[in-house]
Protein backbone atom coordinates (compact mmCIF):
# COMPACT_ATOMS: atom_id res chain seq x y z
CA UNK A 1 0.00 0.00 0.00
CA UNK A 2 1.47 3.44 -1.03
CA UNK A 3 2.21 6.03 1.49
CA UNK A 4 -0.39 8.58 -0.23
CA UNK A 5 -2.65 5.58 0.35
CA UNK A 6 -1.93 5.41 3.92
CA UNK A 7 -1.84 9.22 4.52
CA UNK A 8 -5.66 9.47 3.00
CA UNK A 9 -6.59 6.34 4.70
CA UNK A 10 -5.42 8.15 7.89
CA UNK A 11 -7.37 11.55 7.62
CA UNK A 12 -10.22 9.79 6.56
CA UNK A 13 -10.14 8.07 10.18
CA UNK A 14 -9.65 11.26 11.69
CA UNK A 15 -12.37 12.71 9.73
CA UNK A 16 -14.28 10.15 10.77
CA UNK A 17 -13.92 10.60 14.57
CA UNK A 18 -14.78 14.28 14.27
CA UNK A 19 -18.15 13.74 12.84
CA UNK A 20 -19.22 11.55 15.47
CA UNK A 21 -18.83 14.29 17.64
CA UNK A 22 -20.67 16.63 15.36
CA UNK A 23 -23.97 14.02 15.42
CA UNK A 24 -23.63 13.46 19.06
CA UNK A 25 -22.88 16.79 20.37
CA UNK A 26 -24.39 20.43 20.13
CA UNK A 27 -23.12 22.13 16.85
CA UNK A 28 -20.05 23.46 17.60
CA UNK A 29 -17.92 25.27 14.91
CA UNK A 30 -14.30 24.43 15.69
CA UNK A 31 -15.38 21.13 14.77
CA UNK A 32 -17.23 22.09 11.87
CA UNK A 33 -13.60 23.99 10.60
CA UNK A 34 -11.51 21.36 11.60
CA UNK A 35 -14.03 18.31 9.85
CA UNK A 36 -13.87 20.46 6.62
CA UNK A 37 -9.77 20.81 6.54
CA UNK A 38 -9.45 17.52 7.17
CA UNK A 39 -11.58 16.85 4.00
CA UNK A 40 -9.42 19.15 1.72
CA UNK A 41 -6.35 17.22 2.93
CA UNK A 42 -7.91 14.15 1.90
CA UNK A 43 -9.14 15.36 -1.06
CA UNK A 44 -5.77 17.34 -1.69
CA UNK A 45 -3.25 14.22 -0.94
CA UNK A 46 -5.91 11.53 -2.83
CA UNK A 47 -4.45 13.32 -6.12
CA UNK A 48 -1.35 11.15 -5.99
CA UNK A 49 -3.64 7.88 -5.55
CA UNK A 50 -4.49 5.83 -8.68
CA UNK A 51 -8.16 5.97 -9.95
CA UNK A 52 -8.29 1.93 -9.66
CA UNK A 53 -7.00 2.36 -5.86
CA UNK A 54 -8.80 5.10 -5.30
CA UNK A 55 -12.23 4.31 -6.01
CA UNK A 56 -12.36 1.69 -3.53
CA UNK A 57 -11.49 4.45 -0.95
CA UNK A 58 -14.09 6.62 -2.24
CA UNK A 59 -17.17 3.90 -2.41
CA UNK A 60 -16.03 2.62 1.28
CA UNK A 61 -15.37 5.31 2.99
CA UNK A 62 -18.30 6.98 1.92
CA UNK A 63 -20.31 4.72 2.71
CA UNK A 64 -18.90 4.21 6.44
CA UNK A 65 -19.03 8.02 6.76
CA UNK A 66 -22.26 8.87 5.91
CA UNK A 67 -23.21 5.75 8.01
CA UNK A 68 -22.09 7.59 11.30
CA UNK A 69 -25.33 9.97 10.73
CA UNK A 70 -27.20 6.96 11.56
CA UNK A 71 -25.44 6.93 15.01
CA UNK A 72 -27.40 9.39 17.37
CA UNK A 73 -30.83 11.86 16.87
CA UNK A 74 -30.32 14.73 14.71
CA UNK A 75 -27.92 16.71 16.68
CA UNK A 76 -28.35 20.44 14.31
CA UNK A 77 -31.81 20.46 13.30
CA UNK A 78 -35.18 19.52 13.93
CA UNK A 79 -36.87 19.49 10.60
CA UNK A 80 -37.18 15.63 10.63
CA UNK A 81 -40.08 15.86 13.65
CA UNK A 82 -41.70 18.09 11.12
CA UNK A 83 -41.41 15.58 8.22
CA UNK A 84 -42.73 12.56 10.90
CA UNK A 85 -45.50 14.83 11.65
CA UNK A 86 -46.64 15.63 8.00
CA UNK A 87 -46.34 11.99 7.40
CA UNK A 88 -48.53 11.13 10.29
CA UNK A 89 -51.07 13.69 9.10
CA UNK A 90 -51.66 12.50 5.94
CA UNK A 91 -52.02 9.11 6.90
CA UNK A 92 -54.88 10.44 8.95
CA UNK A 93 -56.45 11.55 5.39
CA UNK A 94 -55.63 15.28 6.29
CA UNK A 95 -53.73 17.66 4.31
CA UNK A 96 -50.65 18.83 5.74
CA UNK A 97 -51.40 22.59 4.45
CA UNK A 98 -55.03 22.52 5.54
CA UNK A 99 -53.61 22.78 9.59
CA UNK A 100 -50.61 23.61 11.41
CA UNK A 101 -49.16 21.29 14.34
CA UNK A 102 -51.08 23.30 16.94
CA UNK A 103 -54.46 23.25 15.56
CA UNK A 104 -56.74 21.38 18.25
CA UNK A 105 -58.04 19.69 15.61
CA UNK A 106 -55.19 17.46 15.45
CA UNK A 107 -54.51 17.02 18.72
CA UNK A 108 -55.67 13.18 18.58
CA UNK A 109 -52.91 12.59 16.33
CA UNK A 110 -50.27 13.88 19.23
CA UNK A 111 -47.60 11.53 20.98
CA UNK A 112 -45.62 11.66 24.05
CA UNK A 113 -42.41 11.77 21.47
CA UNK A 114 -43.58 15.24 19.53
CA UNK A 115 -45.93 16.51 21.79
CA UNK A 116 -43.74 15.67 25.15
CA UNK A 117 -45.33 16.25 28.72
CA UNK A 118 -42.24 17.91 30.42
CA UNK A 119 -41.22 20.99 28.25
CA UNK A 120 -38.21 21.77 30.18
CA UNK A 121 -35.52 21.27 26.96
CA UNK A 122 -34.01 23.92 25.45
CA UNK A 123 -35.68 22.82 21.91
CA UNK A 124 -38.87 22.43 22.52
CA UNK A 125 -41.44 25.16 20.98
CA UNK A 126 -44.36 26.29 23.56
CA UNK A 127 -47.72 25.73 21.95
CA UNK A 128 -50.65 28.60 22.25
CA UNK A 129 -53.41 26.63 24.63
CA UNK A 130 -50.64 25.16 26.49
CA UNK A 131 -48.03 22.40 26.32
CA UNK A 132 -45.25 22.08 23.91
CA UNK A 133 -43.72 20.35 20.59
CA UNK A 134 -40.24 19.44 19.23
CA UNK A 135 -42.09 20.40 15.88
CA UNK A 136 -40.63 23.88 14.76
CA UNK A 137 -43.10 26.85 14.24
CA UNK A 138 -45.80 24.97 15.05
CA UNK A 139 -48.19 27.52 14.57
CA UNK A 140 -47.71 28.05 10.75
CA UNK A 141 -48.61 25.12 8.02
CA UNK A 142 -46.15 23.15 6.59
CA UNK A 143 -43.59 24.30 3.84
CA UNK A 144 -42.61 21.29 1.87
CA UNK A 145 -44.04 20.68 -2.08
CA UNK A 146 -45.62 17.20 -2.48
CA UNK A 147 -43.28 14.98 -3.63
CA UNK A 148 -41.46 15.68 -0.46
CA UNK A 149 -44.81 14.91 1.23
CA UNK A 150 -45.31 11.60 -0.59
CA UNK A 151 -41.61 10.73 0.59
CA UNK A 152 -43.03 11.99 4.28
CA UNK A 153 -46.44 9.46 4.22
CA UNK A 154 -44.17 6.64 2.76
CA UNK A 155 -41.80 6.60 5.51
CA UNK A 156 -44.70 6.95 7.65
CA UNK A 157 -46.18 3.55 6.50
CA UNK A 158 -42.99 1.51 6.79
CA UNK A 159 -41.99 2.77 9.92
CA UNK A 160 -42.57 0.23 12.52
CA UNK A 161 -44.13 1.72 15.83
CA UNK A 162 -41.64 3.34 17.90
CA UNK A 163 -38.97 3.63 15.42
CA UNK A 164 -39.65 7.68 15.24
CA UNK A 165 -36.59 10.04 13.45
CA UNK A 166 -34.10 6.39 12.30
CA UNK A 167 -36.44 5.40 8.95
CA UNK A 168 -36.08 9.09 8.11
CA UNK A 169 -32.07 9.00 8.44
CA UNK A 170 -32.08 5.32 6.72
CA UNK A 171 -33.76 7.05 3.90
CA UNK A 172 -30.98 9.91 4.27
CA UNK A 173 -28.36 7.25 3.77
CA UNK A 174 -29.90 4.84 1.52
CA UNK A 175 -29.89 8.27 -1.06
CA UNK A 176 -26.47 9.42 -0.24
CA UNK A 177 -25.20 6.17 -1.49
CA UNK A 178 -27.04 6.04 -4.25
CA UNK A 179 -25.95 9.20 -5.05
CA UNK A 180 -22.06 8.43 -4.50
CA UNK A 181 -22.15 5.29 -6.65
CA UNK A 182 -23.72 7.40 -9.54
CA UNK A 183 -20.87 10.01 -9.41
CA UNK A 184 -18.36 7.59 -9.24
CA UNK A 185 -19.98 6.32 -12.56
CA UNK A 186 -20.45 9.44 -14.10
CA UNK A 187 -17.22 11.45 -13.22
CA UNK A 188 -14.97 9.16 -11.80
CA UNK A 189 -13.55 8.00 -8.36
CA UNK A 190 -10.94 11.54 -7.72
CA UNK A 191 -14.11 13.71 -8.09
CA UNK A 192 -17.06 11.24 -6.44
CA UNK A 193 -14.17 12.48 -3.02
CA UNK A 194 -16.23 15.32 -3.07
CA UNK A 195 -19.50 13.71 -1.95
CA UNK A 196 -17.87 11.17 -0.28
CA UNK A 197 -15.66 12.63 2.36
CA UNK A 198 -17.97 16.19 2.67
CA UNK A 199 -18.92 16.51 6.50
CA UNK A 200 -22.00 17.65 5.49
CA UNK A 201 -23.16 14.67 3.58
CA UNK A 202 -23.24 12.60 6.97
CA UNK A 203 -24.61 15.58 9.42
CA UNK A 204 -27.23 16.77 6.59
CA UNK A 205 -28.42 14.24 4.62
CA UNK A 206 -28.23 11.28 6.96
CA UNK A 207 -27.84 13.07 10.97
CA UNK A 208 -30.10 15.37 10.13
CA UNK A 209 -32.40 13.52 7.52
CA UNK A 210 -33.39 16.63 5.58
CA UNK A 211 -35.23 16.06 2.93
CA UNK A 212 -32.81 18.43 0.15
CA UNK A 213 -31.70 15.05 0.13
CA UNK A 214 -34.27 13.69 -2.31
CA UNK A 215 -34.16 16.69 -4.36
CA UNK A 216 -30.20 16.21 -4.49
CA UNK A 217 -30.72 12.43 -5.74
CA UNK A 218 -33.47 13.10 -8.47
CA UNK A 219 -31.16 16.14 -9.87
CA UNK A 220 -27.95 13.49 -10.16
CA UNK A 221 -30.29 11.03 -11.33
CA UNK A 222 -31.61 13.39 -14.02
CA UNK A 223 -28.07 14.58 -16.00
CA UNK A 224 -27.77 10.57 -15.56
CA UNK A 225 -30.05 9.91 -18.18
CA UNK A 226 -31.41 12.37 -21.28
CA UNK A 227 -34.84 10.45 -21.77
CA UNK A 228 -36.27 11.11 -18.25
CA UNK A 229 -34.14 14.05 -17.49
CA UNK A 230 -37.73 16.52 -17.77
CA UNK A 231 -39.57 13.97 -15.17
CA UNK A 232 -36.72 13.64 -12.67
CA UNK A 233 -35.92 17.60 -12.62
CA UNK A 234 -39.54 18.14 -12.06
CA UNK A 235 -39.56 15.84 -9.58
CA UNK A 236 -36.81 17.24 -7.62
CA UNK A 237 -38.50 21.16 -8.18
CA UNK A 238 -41.45 19.28 -6.64
CA UNK A 239 -39.58 17.81 -3.44
CA UNK A 240 -37.39 20.80 -2.29
CA UNK A 241 -37.70 24.54 -4.62
CA UNK A 242 -34.17 24.62 -4.79
CA UNK A 243 -33.24 22.41 -7.44
CA UNK A 244 -35.05 24.58 -10.37
CA UNK A 245 -31.52 26.33 -10.15
CA UNK A 246 -30.68 22.49 -11.93
CA UNK A 247 -33.01 23.87 -14.91
CA UNK A 248 -30.81 26.48 -17.02
CA UNK A 249 -28.54 24.27 -16.65
CA UNK A 250 -30.52 21.47 -18.01
CA UNK A 251 -30.95 24.05 -21.36
CA UNK A 252 -27.37 24.70 -21.33
CA UNK A 253 -26.27 26.50 -24.83
CA UNK A 254 -30.05 26.46 -25.90
CA UNK A 255 -30.07 30.25 -26.86
CA UNK A 256 -26.92 29.79 -29.08
CA UNK A 257 -28.80 30.41 -32.28
CA UNK A 258 -32.06 31.50 -31.53
CA UNK A 259 -33.99 29.45 -29.53
CA UNK A 260 -34.27 25.78 -29.60
CA UNK A 261 -37.77 25.08 -28.87
CA UNK A 262 -37.79 21.24 -29.55
CA UNK A 263 -35.40 20.86 -26.91
CA UNK A 264 -37.14 23.07 -24.85
CA UNK A 265 -40.44 21.45 -24.77
CA UNK A 266 -38.72 17.95 -24.38
CA UNK A 267 -37.55 19.47 -20.97
CA UNK A 268 -40.33 21.47 -19.83
CA UNK A 269 -43.14 19.82 -20.68
CA UNK A 270 -42.36 16.60 -18.65
CA UNK A 271 -41.13 19.00 -15.92
CA UNK A 272 -44.23 20.91 -15.76
CA UNK A 273 -46.55 17.48 -15.89
CA UNK A 274 -44.75 16.00 -12.90
CA UNK A 275 -45.19 19.48 -10.72
CA UNK A 276 -48.85 19.98 -11.92
CA UNK A 277 -49.49 16.56 -11.39
CA UNK A 278 -47.69 16.21 -8.03
CA UNK A 279 -49.29 19.00 -6.87
CA UNK A 280 -53.39 17.73 -7.86
CA UNK A 281 -54.38 15.83 -4.96
CA UNK A 282 -52.95 18.34 -2.71
CA UNK A 283 -55.43 21.16 -4.54
CA UNK A 284 -58.40 18.58 -4.36
CA UNK A 285 -57.69 17.58 -0.53
CA UNK A 286 -56.72 21.05 0.53
CA UNK A 287 -59.09 23.46 1.54
CA UNK A 288 -56.87 26.78 1.17
CA UNK A 289 -53.35 27.03 -0.94
CA UNK A 290 -51.18 24.73 -1.17
CA UNK A 291 -48.16 26.91 -0.70
CA UNK A 292 -47.84 26.60 3.00
CA UNK A 293 -45.13 28.86 4.65
CA UNK A 294 -43.41 29.70 2.28
CA UNK A 295 -44.26 33.40 2.03
CA UNK A 296 -43.54 33.83 5.60
CA UNK A 297 -40.14 31.68 5.42
CA UNK A 298 -39.00 33.77 3.16
CA UNK A 299 -40.27 37.23 5.29
CA UNK A 300 -38.71 35.59 8.08
CA UNK A 301 -35.49 34.93 6.84
CA UNK A 302 -35.33 38.50 5.72
CA UNK A 303 -35.07 37.42 1.98
CA UNK A 304 -37.28 40.60 1.36
CA UNK A 305 -35.83 44.45 1.08
CA UNK A 306 -34.59 45.51 3.09
CA UNK A 307 -31.55 43.23 3.51
CA UNK A 308 -30.73 42.61 6.78
CA UNK A 309 -29.71 39.61 9.57
CA UNK A 310 -27.16 36.62 7.45
CA UNK A 311 -28.58 37.70 3.58
CA UNK A 312 -26.79 39.25 0.76
CA UNK A 313 -23.70 38.92 2.42
CA UNK A 314 -21.02 39.17 -0.22
CA UNK A 315 -23.53 42.02 -1.94
CA UNK A 316 -23.87 43.96 1.16
CA UNK A 317 -19.68 44.44 0.78
CA UNK A 318 -20.07 46.42 -1.75
CA UNK A 319 -23.42 48.39 -1.93
CA UNK A 320 -26.14 49.54 0.37
CA UNK A 321 -28.15 47.15 1.99
CA UNK A 322 -30.89 48.52 0.52
CA UNK A 323 -29.81 47.37 -3.00
CA UNK A 324 -28.58 44.11 -2.76
CA UNK A 325 -31.96 42.27 -2.88
CA UNK A 326 -32.71 43.98 -6.26
CA UNK A 327 -28.83 43.11 -7.52
CA UNK A 328 -28.92 39.49 -6.08
CA UNK A 329 -32.18 39.06 -8.50
CA UNK A 330 -30.67 40.93 -11.46
CA UNK A 331 -27.28 38.87 -11.16
CA UNK A 332 -28.64 35.67 -10.95
CA UNK A 333 -30.82 36.36 -13.59
CA UNK A 334 -27.52 36.81 -15.85
CA UNK A 335 -26.21 34.10 -15.04
CA UNK A 336 -28.94 31.79 -15.56
CA UNK A 337 -29.17 33.13 -19.54
CA UNK A 338 -25.44 33.34 -19.95
CA UNK A 339 -25.53 29.55 -18.97
CA UNK A 340 -28.40 29.23 -21.49
CA UNK A 341 -26.92 31.24 -24.26
CA UNK A 342 -23.10 29.96 -23.81
CA UNK A 343 -23.36 27.07 -21.85
CA UNK A 344 -22.04 23.28 -22.66
CA UNK A 345 -25.09 21.26 -23.30
CA UNK A 346 -22.91 17.85 -22.90
CA UNK A 347 -21.98 18.75 -19.86
CA UNK A 348 -25.26 20.40 -18.57
CA UNK A 349 -24.77 19.69 -14.67
CA UNK A 350 -22.08 22.41 -15.02
CA UNK A 351 -24.79 24.87 -15.92
CA UNK A 352 -26.39 23.74 -13.04
CA UNK A 353 -23.75 24.38 -10.65
CA UNK A 354 -22.64 27.76 -11.95
CA UNK A 355 -26.52 28.85 -11.63
CA UNK A 356 -27.01 27.01 -7.97
CA UNK A 357 -23.91 27.75 -6.63
CA UNK A 358 -24.29 31.57 -7.74
CA UNK A 359 -27.95 31.93 -5.75
CA UNK A 360 -25.89 30.42 -2.96
CA UNK A 361 -23.18 33.08 -2.94
CA UNK A 362 -25.43 35.97 -3.64
CA UNK A 363 -28.49 34.92 -0.85
CA UNK A 364 -26.21 33.30 1.44
CA UNK A 365 -28.62 31.68 3.59
CA UNK A 366 -27.95 30.46 6.76
CA UNK A 367 -28.59 26.88 6.58
CA UNK A 368 -25.82 24.37 5.72
CA UNK A 369 -28.04 21.55 4.08
CA UNK A 370 -28.74 24.38 1.29
CA UNK A 371 -25.55 23.24 -0.06
CA UNK A 372 -25.66 19.73 -0.62
CA UNK A 373 -27.23 20.33 -3.88
CA UNK A 374 -24.18 22.33 -5.31
CA UNK A 375 -21.59 19.72 -3.78
CA UNK A 376 -22.99 16.77 -5.83
CA UNK A 377 -22.76 18.82 -8.89
CA UNK A 378 -19.24 20.14 -8.13
CA UNK A 379 -18.46 16.50 -7.39
CA UNK A 380 -20.33 16.02 -11.09
CA UNK A 381 -18.14 18.76 -12.83
CA UNK A 382 -15.16 18.01 -10.40
CA UNK A 383 -14.83 21.72 -9.54
CA UNK A 384 -13.54 21.81 -6.02
CA UNK A 385 -13.58 25.45 -6.12
CA UNK A 386 -17.54 25.27 -5.51
CA UNK A 387 -17.31 23.53 -2.17
CA UNK A 388 -16.07 27.04 -0.09
CA UNK A 389 -19.96 27.42 -0.31
CA UNK A 390 -20.80 24.21 1.77
CA UNK A 391 -18.41 25.51 4.21
CA UNK A 392 -20.42 28.75 4.25
CA UNK A 393 -23.33 27.87 4.80
CA UNK A 394 -22.50 25.63 7.72
CA UNK A 395 -20.18 28.80 9.66
CA UNK A 396 -23.80 30.70 8.65
CA UNK A 397 -25.71 27.94 10.26
CA UNK A 398 -23.62 27.35 13.33
CA UNK A 399 -22.88 31.05 14.46
CA UNK A 400 -26.74 31.54 13.93
CA UNK A 401 -28.70 34.36 12.89
CA UNK A 402 -28.50 36.50 16.13
CA UNK A 403 -24.57 36.52 15.97
CA UNK A 404 -22.57 39.61 13.80
CA UNK A 405 -22.25 38.15 10.17
CA UNK A 406 -18.73 39.15 10.40
CA UNK A 407 -17.80 35.41 10.13
CA UNK A 408 -20.70 34.49 8.03
CA UNK A 409 -19.71 37.38 5.78
CA UNK A 410 -16.18 36.57 5.79
CA UNK A 411 -16.49 33.39 4.40
CA UNK A 412 -19.16 33.44 1.53
CA UNK A 413 -16.59 36.12 0.64
CA UNK A 414 -13.66 34.02 0.36
CA UNK A 415 -15.88 31.12 -1.00
CA UNK A 416 -16.98 33.44 -3.89
CA UNK A 417 -13.46 34.72 -4.26
CA UNK A 418 -12.25 30.85 -4.65
CA UNK A 419 -14.78 30.27 -7.42
CA UNK A 420 -13.63 33.51 -9.03
CA UNK A 421 -10.03 32.25 -8.88
CA UNK A 422 -11.21 28.60 -10.25
CA UNK A 423 -12.92 30.27 -13.16
CA UNK A 424 -10.03 32.54 -14.39
CA UNK A 425 -7.32 29.58 -14.06
CA UNK A 426 -9.49 27.18 -15.78
CA UNK A 427 -10.13 30.26 -18.79
CA UNK A 428 -6.57 30.94 -18.85
CA UNK A 429 -5.61 27.27 -19.52
CA UNK A 430 -8.22 26.94 -21.86
CA UNK A 431 -7.36 29.88 -23.45
CA UNK A 432 -5.65 28.87 -27.39
CA UNK A 433 -1.63 29.89 -26.87
CA UNK A 434 -0.72 32.36 -29.94
CA UNK A 435 1.74 30.92 -31.81
CA UNK A 436 4.92 33.49 -32.95
CA UNK A 437 4.87 34.55 -36.73
CA UNK A 438 8.03 33.12 -37.38
CA UNK A 439 6.89 30.47 -36.47
CA UNK A 440 3.79 29.94 -38.67
CA UNK A 441 6.14 31.92 -41.89
CA UNK A 442 6.35 29.25 -44.71
CA UNK A 443 9.47 30.01 -46.55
Amino acid sequence: MSRDMVFVGGVLLALAAVVVKMVTGPPELGWYVLAWALFAAAGWRARRVPEKRLTALVVAGGVALTAIGLAAPPSSSTDSFRYAWDGRVQAAGISPYDHPPADPVLAPLRDDWLFPQECTAPELWPLPDGGCTRINRPTVPTIYPPVAQGYFLLVHWVSPDGVRHKVLQLGGWVMAVLVLLALCRRAGARSAAYWAWCPAVPVEAVNNAHVDMLGVLLVVLAFCTVRARGALLGAAVAAKLLPATALPGALSGVLANGVAWPRVLRLAVPAMLVVGLSYLPYVLATQGPVVGFLPGYLQEERYEAPAGGNRYLVLRLVMPDSWAPYAAILVLALVAIHVLRRGDPERPWRGALVVTGSLLLLFTPGYSWYALLVVALAAMDGRWEWLGVGLAGAIAYVAGPAAHPGPAMACYAAATLAVLIGWAVRRSRAAPVEQPLSATRKD
